[in-house]
């Protein structure tokens, strides 16, 4: 079992303010140190991957959501008592994430829920996650959809992220767009969105593409949008291994720009990758690292504080900090951490100063409204923003979803609904 207790006299012991002060000496890259372990008291449960395939987007996850418990336990607790954290290593292995789960929620007790990279992690487990009724903040940016009265989806939806950027894209370059995308429930309605945003800006998808998880040779694929020739390439890849496309591109000369959902933002491949592997990739964002702003500054200098080994904060780890703040605000409000009572709150609207900006909960469909933006890397792979726009979750606005009228559990897909698909 794996369960830390981080203590307030540990942080206080490091000099720690309020808020986004750094905590020096309390965290480590295993854990907490000078826990105490074994508490009775309020636990949240963060499971996020720090071995396997998923390693390089959960690592961040999980550190940012210590940092978020060790400011809140710095200050005071919620409710007055110091948070707990339970938090093995899933290891992007989705059956031990139905373990772990099963786990946290009926042997742990956790108040609230933070777990998963993939989609595919959060439907393997979101099944177990219904059955207990058990209140869960997913906060990969995915494809949308989820309708669920327990389910929380803090991270940008595909409409939010192809919505800001595929329109750009095709303003810029033209309407000729190939698709490659991750081969699963990501990638494949990822690809719906990007034929839906094609139609609705009388441009043409060319080609499709669905690349199988940790395939690493593109020559094919390479070929084939060669033969096309489209004006942009829409990538929708995940992974460590298909980070090689970036590279074979590069090396082939393949000079076509890039649109994406997942790139940079996530994976950090304009830091990992040599130049010019990621030259003119635009990635539709609400958060990264290199945002200029004195919040987001508090922010990374707090995290790399706390982690200075740490590789990159990454847009999900935003999202975890921020949700455990948001979470810890709506049990105060509620002043009780029973979980049908913070759900209540939740659903009466909150807004959070996040490190992207104040965002705000969408009460009806449990998602944010964020702050997009255009990130762009350039031949030596530095990232300049622009287009920045306050985009509200309006997929399943249109769907019908209303969560605290009609509190149902399920997952709208865009072909249901858009004839253009």
């Amino acid at each position: 079992m794996t369960r830390r207790s981080i203590s307030r006299r540990s942080a206080l012991a490091g000099g720690v303010a309020s808020g986004l002060a750094a905590i020096g000496g309390c965290l480590s890259e295993g854990g907490i140190l000078n826990g105490s372990g074994g508490s009775d008291g309020p636990m949240i449960g963060v499971l996020e991957d720090r071995s396997g395939e998923f390693a390089l987007n959960g690592t961040a996850k999980w550190q940012a959501s210590l940092l978020a418990v060790e400011e809140l336990n710095a200050d005071g607790g919620v409710l007055g008592e110091e948070l707990d954290v339970y938090d093995p290593d899933p290891q992007s292995d989705n059956q031990r994430y139905q373990e772990l789960t099963r786990e946290a929620l009926n042997r742990e007790g956790v108040d609230a829920l933070w777990a998963g990279y993939s989609s595919a992690t959060r439907e393997a487990i979101r099944p177990i996650i219904n059955e207990e009724e058990q209140l869960y903040f997913y906060t990969t940016q995915y494809e949308g959809g989820v309708c669920d009265r327990t389910t929380f989806a803090m991270g940008a939806t595909a409409r939010q992220q192809l919505g800001a950027v595929i329109p750009y894209m095709i303003e810029e370059y033209g309407p000729r767009i190939y698709t490659i995308a991750a081969d699963y429930n990501f990638g494949q309605i990822s690809g719906d969105w990007v034929r839906l945003l094609a139609d609705e800006h009388d441009a043409e998808v060319v080609g499709e593409e669905f690349i199988p998880l940790g395939e690493t040779d593109f020559g094919s694929t390479i070929n084939a949008i060669q033969g096309e020739d489209p004006d942009f390439i829409a990538s929708m890849l995940v992974g460590d291994g298909h980070a090689n496309f970036y590279e074979q591109r590069a090396d082939n000369e393949l000079d076509v720009p890039m649109a994406s959902s997942t790139t940079m933002a996530q994976g950090y491949e304009h830091r990992r990758l040599d130049p010019p592997a990621l030259e003119d990739m635009y990635v539709g964002v609400n958060y990264m690292e290199e945002l200029e702003t004195d919040r987001n500054a508090a922010f990374v200098d707090a995290f790399y504080e706390q982690f200075p080994d740490a590789d990159y904060l990454n847009q999900e780890a935003q999202n975890n900090y921020f949700s455990i703040h948001m979470w810890a605000e709506a049990v105060e409000a509620a002043g009780t951490f029973d979980q049908e009572a913070v759900i209540a709150e939740l659903e009466d609207g909150i807004e959070v100063e996040a490190p992207e900006g104040d965002v705000e909960l969408d009460p009806e469909t449990h998602h944010m409204t964020h702050h997009m933006r255009i990130g762009r890397a350039d031949g030596e792979h530095e990232v300049t923003f622009s287009d920045e726009q306050y985009i509200e979750p309006s997929f399943l606005h249109e769907v019908g979803c209303n969560l605290p009228d009609d509190p149902e559990q399920t997952q709208y897909e865009p072909d249901e609904f858009y004839d253009e698909i």
